[in-house]
Formats: structure tokens, sequence, C-alpha cells
């Protein structure tokens, strides 16, 4: 085996970020590009050292005419290393960057479950993290979308993403595949600029190198870097603040309200309904806007479908300061809140 630079690094961030354990099982998800070929070299070299037990994992969107193909080739390189390969196809093609990227996790996923891989492990790199962020930004985010790709995050109750690769850049994978004559697999729709993604990586990237920062991609993933840590504390700190707010005593459903606390005018309202959660508002409004928002958000998350949108949390953080009786219109799937004293009451109708 060849000792490079590159695996040295790798071999450290490991280490010293605590990304994987000695002697487990890593399912690696290989695209067939450069950044997946580099990934699975380096930790085929350091397997020995760690004694860990590899699979490799390819997803078939078929967005494209060529995907089957691609796929056996990723098998045909499993082979050769001597791994165990899985194969997931989607029933229908998949084809926005979206729908795939979400259902690519849940095939990950389902693969690492059935087989007992502890991690599953993805090439994204420095670069991917810069352009990620760039895309976030343009969307519209706050610092939890702007720290853009994390080193590891869980995706079930026992099994954790993980992307050793953060801080390589594209340009390094590159020269690496090169050095040791990986077989790349060309994805043709990686050129295509109808994806905004692809957009970012070709056009707007080398513009803001060429005119304004040549190392742009080492100074956004270094954003990127700092707003992890100060989100992963603001996210702490907001739910502690949550716990300290959430009325634990009051739970029958459905509810029968008695006493002073429930006004008259929403009595009838509340005693048809289903009470899902009860925050204390003078808690609340002694926390800074960030964390009233934060709370919030957390809130959201565990009662509504989907990913609460900026207009949700802004909904129900007005309420912290809201007039006495005051209430949202339904939230996705019926929940509403409501301003009753001291107390805000999120409901289901």
């Amino acid at each position: 085996m060849v000792w490079t630079p590159l695996h040295a690094k790798i071999h450290r961030t490991i280490r010293s970020r605590h990304l994987f354990e000695r002697n487990q099982r890593l399912l690696v998800a290989v695209s067939g590009g450069q950044d997946s070929l580099c990934l699975i070299k380096i930790l085929s070299d350091l397997q020995l050292k760690w004694g860990w037990d590899l699979g490799i994992a390819h997803c078939d969107h078929r967005w494209r005419a060529d995907s089957q193909a691609n796929a056996q080739h990723v098998e045909n390189l499993a082979k050769t290393w001597d791994k165990n390969f899985y194969l997931e196809i989607a029933k229908e093609p998949v084809n926005s960057e979206a729908s795939a990227r979400n259902w690519r996790y849940q095939a990950l996923s389902a693969i690492a479950q059935a087989n007992h891989y502890q991690y599953i492990v993805t090439g994204h790199t420095k670069s991917d993290r810069a352009e990620t962020l760039i895309y976030n930004l343009i969307r519209g985010t706050g610092a939890d979308g702007l720290q853009a790709l994390t080193w590891q995050r869980p995706l079930t109750t026992n099994i954790t993403l993980v992307r050793p690769l953060l801080e390589i850049a594209r340009k390094e994978t590159g020269q690496f595949c090169q050095e040791f004559q990986l077989p790349v697999w060309e994805d043709s729709t990686n050129e295509d600029v109808k994806y905004v993604r692809n957009r970012i990586r070709q056009e707007l990237v080398p513009y803001l190198q060429e005119n304004f920062n040549p190392q742009v991609e080492s100074a956004l993933a270094q954003t990127a870097e700092l707003l992890q840590a100060e989100v992963e504390y603001l996210e702490q700190v907001a739910e502690k603040l949550r716990e300290e707010a959430t009325d634990k005593t009051w739970t029958s459903t459905p509810l029968s309200p008695q006493g002073d606390e429930v006004d008259e005018e929403v009595r009838y309202s509340l005693s048809s309904a289903n009470l899902l959660l009860r925050l204390n508002r003078r808690i609340l409004q002694r926390a800074p806007l960030a964390l009233q928002r934060r709370v919030m958000r957390q809130v959201l998350q565990q009662l509504l479908p989907d990913a609460p949108s900026f207009e949700h949390i802004e909904k129900l953080t007005a309420l912290i300061t809201a007039p006495n009786r005051s209430q949202t219109d339904p939230f996705p799937g019926g929940a509403i809140a409501l301003v009753n004293g001291d107390w805000i009451t999120i409901l289901h109708i």
C-alpha cells in the first residue's frame, strides 16, 4: 500500500473527530465518481489499521440512460476489491435533486439496517460543503442551513451518517484518482446546468474564485464549520428552555378544561380538542428572540408532518408577546395555537 499525505490526513481526521470506532461495519456509498472512489480507496487502505468491515452500496436513480451500466461498473469494482455490494434501484425515475437525495438516504438506511451496518459513509468534500452553503443561502435559510453538511448526523437510532472528506477539495480527490489510476465513472448529469447545484459548481464558484477570492471554497467551508459548533450550542440551550417552558401537568386528551385559567370564549373549542402542548409565555419572554425561534421550531418539528417554514416559526413565536386570546390559523396537519393568559396552548381541533 502506498501511504500518501491524503491517507494520513483522513486517518488523523477520523481519529481526532472520533468519526468511527475500531472494528465497526461501514457501508460506503459509491456513485463511481471521483469523490466516492477516493473515499473507498482510502478506507480500504486504512481497513487493516482500524479493523473495519466495509461494504459498498450504489443507488440507481434511473434518471440517466447509462445508469444501469454505471451500477454494473461499481459492482465490478466491489468484486475487484472483495467488498460486499448492495444495489438499490428506484422503482420510478427520480428526477429532482431534492427527491433524489431523500430517496438515496432512505435506500442507504434500509440497506444498512438490513445488513447491520452502524455507519453510512459518503464522499462529500469541502467543495460540496461550500456549494451547499451557497445553495441554501440563495434559497433563504438561517444558521442551521448555512452550516451545510456536517461531519456526522444520526439517520436512525442506530445508524450514523459520516462524511470524512469535508476537509478535502474536489481537486484533491481528482488528483488522487489519477495517481492511483482509479476508473472514475463520468456522470453526464454533472455537466447539465439545468440543475442549480451544477450551475453553482460550474459557473458561480469559478466566478467567485476569479473575481473575489481564489480560496472561496475553503473560506465558505470554514464558515460552515464555525456555524456548526454555534448551532449545536444554541440547539442545546433551546432544548433546555423548551423543557423549562413546557407544562408537564396538563395532559388530558380530549380536553375538559376547568377553572379560571381558561377564558370562556375558548372553553368550547378546548373542550372538543386534543391538547398537544402548553408553553409558559413568561418563561419564554425572558429569552432572546433567537432562542424563542429555536424553541418554536423544535416544537413544530415534533408536531408538523414536514419541516416548519420560516412563516410557521414566526407565527408561533409571535404568540409569546401577543395579546390574550390571540390565535393562529391552522398549521399543516390541523394544529392551532392560542394564547390564554400566561400560556400558549397548541391543540388539534
